[in-house]
């Protein structure tokens, strides 16, 4: 079984991290960061949130994104794997298919750590 790490939420369930710029990271924030930008720094799983997004409701079954991507299932499973483990994506099973839907307060709160605190 896979270990999932948490998703930027500390054990009271609030946001990790504050911006870089107003904390240090302890090395506990630090590695669950990193493993969200780890995540999102691959060209097919921006590509993967980008088809999410563009869709009306933010999500699509895995089936629809191999097509736009020109790649096989199994890659495509295995990129949203990691934007799962890493909180950015939720999923639901419909019968055989899984759907992929953003948490986009996962993103956000991605957005707000690297946001320098006071922007002249």
């Amino acid at each position: 079984m896979r270990k999932v790490l948490p998703v930027l939420l500390s054990p009271a369930g609030t946001d990790c991290c504050a911006p870089l710029a107003a904390a240090a990271l302890t090395e506990q924030e630090a590695a669950v960061l990193a493993v969200r930008m780890k995540a999102v720094a691959d060209p097919t799983r921006l590509r993967l949130l980008s088809l999410l997004l563009a869709n009306p409701d933010q999500q699509a079954c895995t089936c629809d994104l191999t097509e736009p991507l020109g790649l096989t299932q199994p890659t495509v499973t295995h990129h949203l794997r990691r934007l799962y483990d890493a909180g950015l994506v939720r999923t639901e099973r419909r019968g055989v298919w899984t759907y992929y839907r953003v948490v986009p307060q996962a993103l956000a709160d991605l957005a707000g750590v690297l946001s320098p605190s006071d922007i002249e």
